[in-house]
Protein backbone atom coordinates (compact mmCIF):
# COMPACT_ATOMS: atom_id res chain seq x y z
CA UNK A 1 0.00 0.00 0.00
CA UNK A 2 2.81 2.07 0.93
CA UNK A 3 4.82 1.66 -2.29
CA UNK A 4 1.92 2.35 -4.58
CA UNK A 5 1.57 5.75 -2.77
CA UNK A 6 4.91 6.35 -2.95
CA UNK A 7 4.40 5.38 -6.49
CA UNK A 8 1.50 7.46 -7.24
CA UNK A 9 3.51 10.50 -5.97
CA UNK A 10 6.41 9.78 -7.68
CA UNK A 11 4.54 9.66 -10.94
CA UNK A 12 2.74 12.56 -10.45
CA UNK A 13 5.77 14.64 -9.56
CA UNK A 14 6.98 13.62 -12.70
CA UNK A 15 3.82 14.24 -15.34
CA UNK A 16 3.68 17.60 -13.42
CA UNK A 17 6.69 18.65 -13.84
CA UNK A 18 8.33 16.84 -17.31
CA UNK A 19 4.86 15.85 -18.83
CA UNK A 20 6.11 12.06 -19.57
CA UNK A 21 2.38 10.69 -18.60
CA UNK A 22 0.68 12.37 -21.51
CA UNK A 23 1.45 9.77 -23.95
CA UNK A 24 0.16 7.41 -21.69
CA UNK A 25 -3.27 9.23 -21.09
CA UNK A 26 -3.73 10.43 -24.72
CA UNK A 27 -3.56 6.79 -25.55
CA UNK A 28 -5.98 6.07 -22.47
CA UNK A 29 -8.88 8.39 -23.97
CA UNK A 30 -8.37 6.93 -27.24
CA UNK A 31 -9.22 3.56 -26.11
CA UNK A 32 -11.65 4.95 -23.40
CA UNK A 33 -13.60 7.31 -26.03
CA UNK A 34 -15.65 4.55 -27.51
CA UNK A 35 -16.85 3.40 -24.28
CA UNK A 36 -17.99 6.50 -22.98
CA UNK A 37 -20.12 7.47 -25.94
CA UNK A 38 -21.56 4.47 -26.16
CA UNK A 39 -22.45 5.21 -22.47
CA UNK A 40 -23.59 8.35 -23.00
CA UNK A 41 -25.60 7.12 -26.40
CA UNK A 42 -29.00 6.77 -24.47
CA UNK A 43 -29.07 10.04 -22.70
CA UNK A 44 -28.06 11.66 -26.28
CA UNK A 45 -31.07 9.88 -28.17
CA UNK A 46 -33.07 10.82 -25.39
CA UNK A 47 -32.17 14.91 -25.77
CA UNK A 48 -32.96 14.27 -29.35
CA UNK A 49 -36.62 12.79 -29.09
CA UNK A 50 -37.12 15.77 -26.57
CA UNK A 51 -35.99 18.33 -28.86
CA UNK A 52 -37.94 16.56 -31.85
CA UNK A 53 -40.92 16.69 -30.12
CA UNK A 54 -40.75 20.05 -28.76
CA UNK A 55 -40.01 21.64 -31.85
CA UNK A 56 -42.89 19.65 -33.60
CA UNK A 57 -45.15 20.90 -30.91
CA UNK A 58 -43.92 24.57 -31.53
CA UNK A 59 -44.36 24.11 -35.38
CA UNK A 60 -47.94 22.85 -34.66
CA UNK A 61 -48.88 25.68 -32.11
CA UNK A 62 -47.28 28.44 -34.45
CA UNK A 63 -49.43 26.38 -37.52
CA UNK A 64 -52.63 26.42 -35.60
CA UNK A 65 -51.81 30.38 -34.36
CA UNK A 66 -51.53 30.96 -38.12
CA UNK A 67 -54.42 29.01 -39.56
CA UNK A 68 -56.42 31.03 -36.78
CA UNK A 69 -54.84 34.21 -38.49
CA UNK A 70 -55.73 33.20 -42.14
CA UNK A 71 -59.08 32.55 -41.23
CA UNK A 72 -59.53 36.16 -38.94
CA UNK A 73 -58.47 37.65 -42.25
CA UNK A 74 -60.54 36.10 -44.68
CA UNK A 75 -63.72 37.21 -42.43
CA UNK A 76 -62.17 40.72 -42.32
CA UNK A 77 -61.75 40.76 -45.88
CA UNK A 78 -65.22 38.97 -46.56
CA UNK A 79 -66.63 41.97 -44.26
CA UNK A 80 -64.67 44.58 -46.22
CA UNK A 81 -66.05 43.36 -49.23
CA UNK A 82 -69.64 43.74 -47.51
CA UNK A 83 -69.43 47.14 -46.58
CA UNK A 84 -67.62 48.02 -50.02
CA UNK A 85 -70.83 46.56 -51.64
CA UNK A 86 -73.07 48.32 -49.19
CA UNK A 87 -71.55 51.86 -49.58
CA UNK A 88 -71.58 51.36 -53.54
CA UNK A 89 -75.40 50.57 -52.95
CA UNK A 90 -75.97 53.29 -50.32
CA UNK A 91 -74.05 55.87 -53.37
CA UNK A 92 -76.77 54.34 -55.95
CA UNK A 93 -79.64 55.43 -53.76
CA UNK A 94 -78.27 58.87 -52.99
CA UNK A 95 -77.44 59.39 -56.99
CA UNK A 96 -81.10 58.16 -57.77
CA UNK A 97 -82.12 61.00 -55.50
CA UNK A 98 -80.06 63.79 -56.54
CA UNK A 99 -81.19 63.05 -60.15
CA UNK A 100 -84.81 62.97 -58.97
CA UNK A 101 -84.40 66.18 -57.12
CA UNK A 102 -86.33 64.79 -54.45
CA UNK A 103 -86.45 64.64 -50.49
CA UNK A 104 -85.64 61.07 -49.48
CA UNK A 105 -85.52 58.71 -46.53
CA UNK A 106 -83.00 56.07 -46.61
CA UNK A 107 -84.56 52.48 -44.98
CA UNK A 108 -83.73 48.97 -44.87
CA UNK A 109 -85.29 45.97 -45.83
CA UNK A 110 -86.26 43.44 -42.41
CA UNK A 111 -87.99 40.50 -43.59
CA UNK A 112 -89.68 40.12 -46.97
CA UNK A 113 -92.84 38.06 -48.46
CA UNK A 114 -92.79 37.21 -51.45
CA UNK A 115 -95.82 34.40 -52.20
CA UNK A 116 -97.45 34.29 -55.43
CA UNK A 117 -100.67 35.97 -53.85
CA UNK A 118 -98.89 38.60 -51.60
CA UNK A 119 -95.55 40.22 -52.56
CA UNK A 120 -94.62 42.47 -49.27
CA UNK A 121 -91.46 43.45 -47.50
CA UNK A 122 -91.70 45.18 -44.48
CA UNK A 123 -88.81 48.13 -43.56
CA UNK A 124 -87.38 49.54 -40.09
CA UNK A 125 -88.99 53.46 -41.09
CA UNK A 126 -92.10 54.17 -39.31
CA UNK A 127 -94.39 56.43 -38.03
CA UNK A 128 -91.69 58.28 -35.71
CA UNK A 129 -89.56 58.39 -38.89
CA UNK A 130 -92.48 60.78 -41.11
CA UNK A 131 -93.62 57.48 -42.45
CA UNK A 132 -97.10 57.90 -44.20
CA UNK A 133 -99.70 55.63 -45.90
CA UNK A 134 -99.37 56.19 -49.48
CA UNK A 135 -95.81 56.87 -49.74
CA UNK A 136 -93.63 55.85 -52.50
CA UNK A 137 -90.82 53.72 -52.16
CA UNK A 138 -87.79 53.21 -54.77
CA UNK A 139 -84.62 51.90 -55.30
CA UNK A 140 -81.37 53.21 -56.70
CA UNK A 141 -82.92 51.89 -60.18
CA UNK A 142 -86.80 52.36 -60.45
CA UNK A 143 -90.38 52.50 -58.41
CA UNK A 144 -90.68 49.19 -55.96
CA UNK A 145 -93.95 49.77 -54.28
CA UNK A 146 -95.59 51.90 -52.02
CA UNK A 147 -95.86 51.85 -47.99
CA UNK A 148 -99.59 50.31 -47.03
CA UNK A 149 -99.09 50.12 -43.38
CA UNK A 150 -97.30 52.25 -40.25
CA UNK A 151 -96.45 51.37 -37.51
CA UNK A 152 -94.41 53.05 -34.94
CA UNK A 153 -90.64 51.61 -35.80
CA UNK A 154 -91.55 49.62 -39.01
CA UNK A 155 -93.52 50.03 -41.93
CA UNK A 156 -95.19 47.35 -44.54
CA UNK A 157 -94.59 48.03 -48.45
CA UNK A 158 -96.63 46.15 -51.13
CA UNK A 159 -94.89 45.72 -54.10
CA UNK A 160 -95.25 46.42 -57.76
CA UNK A 161 -95.64 42.84 -58.43
CA UNK A 162 -98.51 42.36 -55.35
CA UNK A 163 -101.10 40.77 -57.86
CA UNK A 164 -103.12 43.60 -56.06
CA UNK A 165 -101.27 46.32 -56.97
CA UNK A 166 -101.98 49.01 -59.88
CA UNK A 167 -99.90 52.12 -61.04
CA UNK A 168 -100.62 54.44 -63.68
CA UNK A 169 -97.70 54.91 -66.02
CA UNK A 170 -97.05 56.49 -69.58
CA UNK A 171 -94.71 55.36 -71.99
CA UNK A 172 -92.01 57.70 -72.13
CA UNK A 173 -91.19 57.60 -75.66
CA UNK A 174 -94.94 59.05 -76.56
CA UNK A 175 -96.56 60.04 -73.32
CA UNK A 176 -99.54 56.88 -73.76
CA UNK A 177 -101.28 56.26 -70.82
CA UNK A 178 -101.82 52.65 -69.09
CA UNK A 179 -102.52 51.13 -65.75
CA UNK A 180 -99.35 48.68 -64.78
CA UNK A 181 -100.89 45.64 -62.67
CA UNK A 182 -98.50 43.26 -60.66
CA UNK A 183 -98.58 39.23 -61.76
CA UNK A 184 -96.91 37.97 -59.02
CA UNK A 185 -95.19 35.25 -59.62
CA UNK A 186 -92.24 35.46 -61.92
CA UNK A 187 -91.89 39.03 -60.93
CA UNK A 188 -93.58 41.00 -64.23
CA UNK A 189 -96.15 43.41 -64.67
CA UNK A 190 -98.37 43.33 -67.23
CA UNK A 191 -100.42 46.73 -69.13
CA UNK A 192 -103.89 46.62 -68.90
CA UNK A 193 -106.69 47.82 -70.90
CA UNK A 194 -104.61 49.20 -73.88
CA UNK A 195 -106.20 48.06 -77.77
CA UNK A 196 -103.82 46.02 -80.23
CA UNK A 197 -103.13 49.56 -82.21
CA UNK A 198 -101.80 50.97 -79.13
CA UNK A 199 -98.12 52.24 -80.28
CA UNK A 200 -96.83 50.18 -77.79
CA UNK A 201 -92.91 48.64 -78.78
CA UNK A 202 -90.86 46.41 -76.86
CA UNK A 203 -87.82 48.70 -74.76
CA UNK A 204 -90.30 50.98 -74.33
CA UNK A 205 -89.69 52.45 -70.89
CA UNK A 206 -92.61 53.41 -68.63
CA UNK A 207 -92.85 55.66 -66.36
CA UNK A 208 -95.06 56.76 -63.59
CA UNK A 209 -97.80 58.90 -65.00
CA UNK A 210 -98.67 60.98 -61.36
CA UNK A 211 -102.11 59.97 -62.03
CA UNK A 212 -103.82 58.91 -59.21
CA UNK A 213 -102.01 61.79 -56.82
CA UNK A 214 -99.70 58.40 -55.25
CA UNK A 215 -96.49 58.83 -57.16
CA UNK A 216 -94.95 62.13 -58.76
CA UNK A 217 -94.56 61.69 -62.31
CA UNK A 218 -91.30 60.40 -64.27
CA UNK A 219 -90.10 57.67 -61.76
CA UNK A 220 -88.69 54.59 -64.10
CA UNK A 221 -91.62 51.87 -63.46
CA UNK A 222 -90.00 49.32 -66.05
CA UNK A 223 -89.09 47.89 -69.69
CA UNK A 224 -91.62 46.35 -72.00
CA UNK A 225 -90.53 43.08 -72.53
CA UNK A 226 -92.80 41.37 -75.03
CA UNK A 227 -96.17 42.12 -77.04
CA UNK A 228 -98.68 39.49 -77.91
CA UNK A 229 -102.24 40.40 -79.62
CA UNK A 230 -104.25 36.84 -78.59
CA UNK A 231 -107.15 36.06 -80.67
CA UNK A 232 -110.98 36.71 -79.67
CA UNK A 233 -109.71 39.40 -77.10
CA UNK A 234 -110.23 43.25 -77.36
CA UNK A 235 -106.85 44.55 -75.33
CA UNK A 236 -103.02 43.73 -76.37
CA UNK A 237 -101.22 41.15 -74.05
CA UNK A 238 -98.00 43.53 -72.81
CA UNK A 239 -95.60 42.18 -70.24
CA UNK A 240 -93.41 44.72 -68.06
CA UNK A 241 -90.09 44.23 -66.36
CA UNK A 242 -89.73 46.19 -63.25
CA UNK A 243 -87.07 48.66 -63.79
CA UNK A 244 -86.34 48.21 -59.73
CA UNK A 245 -84.49 45.22 -58.77
CA UNK A 246 -87.44 43.97 -56.70
CA UNK A 247 -85.57 40.56 -55.19
CA UNK A 248 -82.06 41.73 -54.45
CA UNK A 249 -82.56 45.37 -52.97
CA UNK A 250 -81.72 45.65 -49.53
CA UNK A 251 -81.66 49.54 -49.03
CA UNK A 252 -84.53 51.65 -50.37
CA UNK A 253 -85.53 55.07 -50.72
CA UNK A 254 -88.88 56.61 -49.69
CA UNK A 255 -90.27 59.74 -50.86
CA UNK A 256 -90.49 62.70 -48.72
CA UNK A 257 -93.44 65.32 -49.20
CA UNK A 258 -92.49 68.57 -50.52
CA UNK A 259 -94.88 71.79 -51.52
CA UNK A 260 -98.14 69.76 -52.88
CA UNK A 261 -96.69 66.48 -51.82
CA UNK A 262 -97.54 67.59 -48.32
CA UNK A 263 -100.96 68.28 -49.14
CA UNK A 264 -101.29 64.82 -50.85
CA UNK A 265 -100.09 63.27 -47.63
CA UNK A 266 -102.29 65.32 -45.38
CA UNK A 267 -105.20 64.08 -47.62
CA UNK A 268 -104.32 60.27 -47.58
CA UNK A 269 -104.01 60.62 -43.75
Amino acid sequence: MLLAAIASVVIFVLDAQFNYISPVRSALSTVVYPIQSLASLPNDVADWFDDYFEDRKTLQEKNSALETTNLLNHVRIQKMQALERENMRLRELLGSSFRLQERVLVAELLTIDLDPFSQQVLIDKGQRSGIFVGQPVLDATGVMGQVTEVNPFSSRVVLLTDPGHGIPVQINRNGLRAVAVGHGLGGILQLEHLPHNADVREGDLLVTSGLGGRFPTGYPVGTVMSIAFPQGKAFASITVKPAAKLESSREVLLVLPTGNDKQMEDGLK
